[in-house]
């Protein structure tokens, strides 16, 4: 049977339109410096199979998160792929999507019902990582401030190895915490530090940061509120900012360096596995992380 012309245009488009939503990242968090480098990654990566990719941001809104996965779950995407989000919290949507037969990659997440394959780093050694350091370059003792987002997974899992430590030494005290709003989580901590130093003042010897962005806006606050301050911060992910930062030798003296590019690549040849249908060894993968400090970058301090 001859086609039209009209319904030749229309068959392609639709084709173009399917292509373009082949695979869809979403993310609520991609103002966030490693979530952003997480995805580029993933991006790239992807380019080099001949994917098409779709990037959804919804800005720290987790109901237009489901929503959207909604969307392309209706739209008959090949594959989901979920950046920096804890699926439990959008459980319903994740398993409706595998139940359409869609895998759903995570990275830098959670296991949940599902779920295909969740790529992250050992969350919970990064915060052990994190907290021995920090506590030993304090001498074992002191009081810390805590900034942490609990609504991550992989930060409560971190927050979970400082309460570990703290058991460890009862001479550490978290003599003050906040939890950090995204988006804009430096200028959220630079606040609240602010007024950690007006309450507090000398008595804070060292900020456990959950990530970078909460550490270097507590660095802010020092460096305009407290320049002779000898507080000690240290946090996670080893993003741009935070070596720079450590590099010039601020009172951000550490960070636990997460290989993000690695986490992307892993979830890129995870995704090839589940296009082609074959499922994965288990249901989490972990990579390494490493301490980034002065002495590693080859700094000295006077």
């Amino acid at each position: 049977m001859k086609r039209t012309f009209a319904a030749l245009v229309a068959l392609a488009l639709s084709s173009t339109a399917a292509l373009a939503e082949d695979i869809a990242v979403l993310t609520p968090y991609l103002s966030s410096v490693t979530t952003n480098e997480m995805v580029e990654t993933y991006k790239s990566e992807a380019a080099s199979k001949g994917w098409s990719i779709n990037v959804v941001d919804t800005r720290g809104d987790f109901q237009q998160l489901a929503s959207r996965v909604e969307d392309v779950t209706n739209a008959g995407v090949k594959a989901i792929v979920l950046v920096s989000v804890d699926p439990n919290q959008i459980v319903d949507q994740v398993e409706a999507a595998s139940a359409k037969g869609i895998p759903v990659i995570v990275l830098d997440g959670a296991v949940a019902k599902g779920v295909t394959v969740n790529i992250t780093t050992d969350n919970f050694a990064l915060g052990t990582i994190l907290s021995d350091y920090l506590f030993k370059a304090m001498g074992d003792r002191g009081n810390i401030v805590k900034f942490f987002h609990s609504a991550h997974p992989g930060v409560r899992q971190r927050e979970l190895a400082l309460d570990k430590a703290l058991a460890a030494h009862p001479d550490i005290k978290v003599i003050a915490e906040h939890y950090v709003q995204v988006p804009g989580p430096i200028d959220n901590a630079r606040q609240a530090m602010e007024t950690f130093l007006r309450q507090h003042g000398s008595q804070i010897n060292g900020v456990w940061a959950a990530w970078d962005e909460p550490a270097i806006g507590a660095l802010l606050a020092i460096q305009s509120d407290a320049a002779d301050s000898k507080v000690l911060i240290a946090g996670i992910d080893g993003n741009p900012q935070a070596l720079d930062l450590i590099k010039q030798c601020t009172n951000l003296m550490a960070t636990v360096r997460q290989d993000f590019p690695a986490i992307a690549r892993t979830a890129v040849s995870e995704t090839g596995a589940a296009l082609e249908g074959k499922k994965p060894e288990k249901p989490e993968i972990f990579v390494e992380a490493k301490v980034v400090d002065r002495a590693s970058l080859g700094v000295t301090c006077n």
